[in-house]
This record gives structure tokens, C-alpha cells and sequence, in this order.
């Protein structure tokens, strides 16, 4: 007897299976798998948000002020959570509150990714002098 399944997740939840030959000798349960299977569906979902231009997370907490200062802070070599502790945020819920520095290491990392397509972009004769 065969049973077939296009993906173990499929099975249901409360089945447990009982394999007594083949790759998978033992005893399995797939309602231990549904945390894998959340996961899974929750990174299709952003990934097919991100393709329509939708933003993943909460409302940004960033602003350019913040940015220029945080730049200003990493040119003196000071760490992402000395940063972070120094820069207020000023807008909404969290209006007063220090960024993380997850926060500030992503702002940091958009920055960074935008002035090396900036430069990536430009035409090569650009930079050349006396030409």
C-alpha cells in the first residue's frame, strides 16, 4: 500500500506516522513540523509582499536627521549601541525613545546600499578629469 503526499505538512495535524521500511524507518510526527511550516508560509508571504513594494515591519522610526547624525557618529568609530543611545527618535508611538541598534545598523546598511548603486550607476567617464 501506498500512500503519497505532496509535502509532509499535508498530512494534517494530530497524525502521527509509524514507518516501518524505506528512508524514514521510525516514528514520525508532522504536527511538529507545523512551526517550520508557519515559518515557511510567514517568509513566502514577505517575500511576495517585497515583490509587490510593500514594506515588512512597523512604521519607520528613522528620519534624515538621524541618518546624518549616525553617519557623523560611525565616522568616529563608535559602536551601532553607542550610537543608538545617543539618537532619539522623534515621531510617533515611540516618539522620545532610542532606536535599537538592529534599527540603526539597518538604516545604516539602506544608506550605505543606496550610495554604492548611486556610484555603481554613474557613467564611467564621470570621475575621469580632461575628458
Amino acid at each position: 500500500m501506498t500512500l503519497v503526499v505532496h509535502e509532509h505538512k499535508r498530512l494534517g495535524r494530530g497524525i502521527e506516522l509509524a514507518m516501518l521500511a524505506e528512508e524514514l524507518k521510525g516514528s514520525h510526527d508532522p504536527s511538529g513540523m507545523e512551526r517550520e511550516y508557519i515559518r515557511d508560509r510567514a517568509l513566502e508571504g514577505h517575500e511576495s509582499a517585497r515583490r509587490r513594494g510593500k514594506t515588512i515591519g512597523g512604521a519607520g522610526v528613522t528620519d534624515e536627521s538621524m541618518l546624518s547624525m549616525a553617519l557623523h557618529l560611525r565616522d568616529q568609530e563608535m559602536s551601532l549601541r553607542d550610537i543608538a543611545k545617543r539618537l532619539v527618535i522623534t515621531t510617533g508611538a515611540k516618539k522620545g525613545r532610542h532606536p535599537s541598534p538592529a534599527t540603526v545598523m539597518g538604516m545604516l546598511r539602506e544608506h550605505d546600499e543606496q550610495a554604492a548603486t548611486a556610484v555603481s550607476t554613474r557613467s564611467p567617464g564621470y570621475f575621469a578629469t580632461g575628458v
